[in-house]
């Protein structure tokens, strides 16, 4: 036992230098600091299914592990559309699923941020307009951001809501004036 105590000692303490941080924990350090800046708060997100495969809810769930650690940007998923800031849409909007949608829509109070996420949020994906189907987010509700991909990655997801957090926080730009009358 006295051997190994004295070569520990001679030794020293010996270690792997720490890994330097991913770069996608860059996208997340400006993520919390936007959220911080913008609400003061933390920003509350309802997430809504409107027809989806679920593959982008999986990604989605992602994002509450302890990698891209959701809770400590500031960032909460709600119950209640009451309670949100922002609408998460998944999928494309069922034809039984609209009418909830817009309860929903209806319900989130103002100022209220929608971001349509995957191809089928987007554009309606493989399934398109159909009988059952009414497309895109868009079709229904004012959508703010658009997140493609089959399914996006937690990372373009953080990046989708940084988005539209930040055109959130811009005021709405004012109309144009109308060209003077010319004397012709």
């Amino acid at each position: 036992m006295l051997h190994i105590l004295h070569q520990i000692l001679r030794t020293g303490i010996r270690t792997e230098a720490p890994p330097q941080p991913a770069g996608e924990m860059v996208v997340v350090a400006r993520l919390q600091a936007q959220i911080l800046k913008t609400l003061g708060r933390a920003l509350t997100i309802r997430q809504v299914d409107a027809g989806s495969c679920n593959g982008c809810e999986l990604e989605i769930h992602a994002l509450g592990n302890p990698y891209y650690n959701l809770e400590g940007l500031g960032i909460r998923f709600v119950a209640s559309p009451r309670h949100a800031d922002m609408l998460l849409v998944t999928g494309p909007v069922s034809k039984h699923m609209a009418i909830a949608l817009k309860r929903t829509y209806d319900a989130t109070p103002e100022p209220k941020l929608v971001v349509a996420v995957g191809d089928c949020g987007c554009t309606g994906g493989i399934f398109g307009e159909s009988y059952a189907s009414l497309g895109r987010v868009a079709n229904v509700l004012p959508v703010d951001v658009a997140i493609p991909g089959c399914p996006p990655t937690p990372t373009a997801l953080l990046s989708g809501i940084l988005a539209a957090i930040t055109r959130g926080s811009q005021p709405a730009p004012e109309p144009a004036a109308p060209p003077p009358p010319t004397d012709s």
